[in-house]
């Protein structure tokens, strides 16, 4: 099973930015839709953005015009450029396929916008 490693997270202020990664071990990126989903504390796991194999994005409203989503398949990696951070973009961040393999889950990487 392929495994996900989210990183780049960190603490920020309003209006900042940060680019988080996801390295995968194996070639999925390549033959698959990649998302970047999050949660916050008490909240369900959310899909925010998304890029297909071809290169075709998608963004949650809440996020678009301020998330860019995209990929390097040679190098197995995703990202997400996160510009413009809000405190409600408080969570913890996870990329997966789509749909997402439950075994694939990583650890996320924690970003906390403070205000």
């Amino acid at each position: 099973q392929v495994q996900l490693v989210e990183s780049g997270g960190g603490l920020v202020q309003v209006g900042g930015s940060l680019r988080l990664s996801c390295a995968a071990s194996g070639s999925i990126f390549s033959f698959n839709a990649m998302g970047w989903y999050r949660q916050a504390p008490g909240k369900p796991r959310e899909l925010v953005a998304s890029i297909t194999q071809y290169g075709r994005t998608n963004y949650a409203d809440s996020v678009k015009g301020r998330f860019t989503v995209s990929r390097d398949n040679a190098k197995n990696t995703g990202y997400l450029q996160m510009n413009s951070l809000k405190p409600e973009d408080t969570a913890v961040y996870y990329c997966n396929v789509i749909p997402p393999r439950s075994a694939s889950w990583g650890q996320g990487t924690q970003v906390t916008v403070s205000s």
